[in-house]
């Protein structure tokens, strides 16, 4: 008998929660299909599924699903909606699920984040596990085992972008979310234009969360998101140890345009706000990118 298969769109939770779902999975041996990097199909079909008012981000969400859709037999989904009442994730979080259960015909599977009402990540994967035949041993153990692993591999993460603090080149700080900064067709072109121009790029997801989180209440002290509140911390963490900052977001997320102003006004670090929607060219991006960077050198220089 062929093993239930779990697919697991490469978008949107991925960047927060994937490692530790491979890891997890593999030790209950659950094979899982992991959607391929963002490409041009992949948001030609999400767009063709996704309205206009949806950012640019949740579009290629939903190409992934699109993907997904006939190979394999359960869809990873989870309604994450927050981990306690100063803690709330985007609503995009929250409303994936149903998103996608009135978009496609496809068989999800998920598990509730709720801290205010007592549903925690464990009590999710207990109910996933028992959906999947798996006792609560075996559960309990891939998630222990899975938990280690993830932060071992974090922990390494942290050290190296600590590390390059100290480099001598031109260090900007990437403000983004990870879903954002690590897709190959939002935030890899930007790292790779830095990267040609010889900048040293510090990521702001690569620093202690819980430190961000306490950090960023100096900025804002009624801020309840929690990824936009971990943003803005490493901001305050690393703001007299880097050049410049360079805010990277999709059009149209509300958070984004709220967060990203507020640290624009707040911070004394050179800024750049890049917003991107559906385009085909860079070329404008990489022209402001640059003219940043001779600004940069001016400023280092006098």
């Amino acid at each position: 008998m062929d093993k239930v298969k779990i697919g697991i769109p490469r978008s949107m939770y991925y960047y927060f929660y994937g490692r530790f779902w491979k890891y997890f999975f593999e030790y209950l041996d659950v094979p899982i299909i992991v959607s391929p990097k963002t490409n041009k199909e992949i948001i030609k079909n999400g767009s063709f599924k996704s309205i206009d008012e949806m950012c640019m981000s949740l579009k290629i969400f939903m190409g992934h699903i699109d993907y997904l859709k006939d190979k394999c037999d359960y869809i990873l989904i989870p309604r994450i909606d927050n981990y306690g009442y100063d803690n709330q994730t985007c609503t995009n979080f929250l409303s994936l699920y149903d998103l996608v259960s009135n978009v496609f015909d496809v068989n999800i599977i998920n598990y509730n984040i709720d801290y205010t009402k007592k549903q925690r990540e464990i009590d999710g994967l207990y109910y996933i596990g028992a959906c999947l035949k798996k006792t609560r041993k075996q559960i309990y153990h891939a998630y222990k085992m899975a938990k280690i692993k993830e932060k071992k591999d974090l922990k390494k993460e942290i050290i190296y972008n600590y590390n390059k603090l100290k480099s001598n080149k031109i260090k900007i700080l990437v403000v983004a979310h990870p879903y954002n900064l690590y897709d190959d067709f939002i935030g890899k072109p930007i790292i790779k234009m830095l990267d040609m121009l010889n900048v040293c790029v510090i990521y702001c997801d690569k620093f202690e969360s819980d430190l961000c989180r306490e950090l960023a209440l100096d900025l804002s002290s009624n801020l309840y998101w929690k990824y936009s509140r971990e943003n803005i911390g490493a901001i305050k963490l690393v703001e007299d140890k880097i050049d410049g900052i360079i805010f990277l977001s999709t059009f149209p997320c509300g958070p984004d345009s709220l967060v990203n102003e507020l640290m624009i006004r707040k911070t004394k670090k050179p800024c750049l706000n890049l917003i991107l929607d559906d385009m085909d060219s860079l070329t404008g991006i990489e022209t402001r990118i640059e003219s940043f960077i001779d600004i940069l050198e001016k400023k280092i220089q006098n």
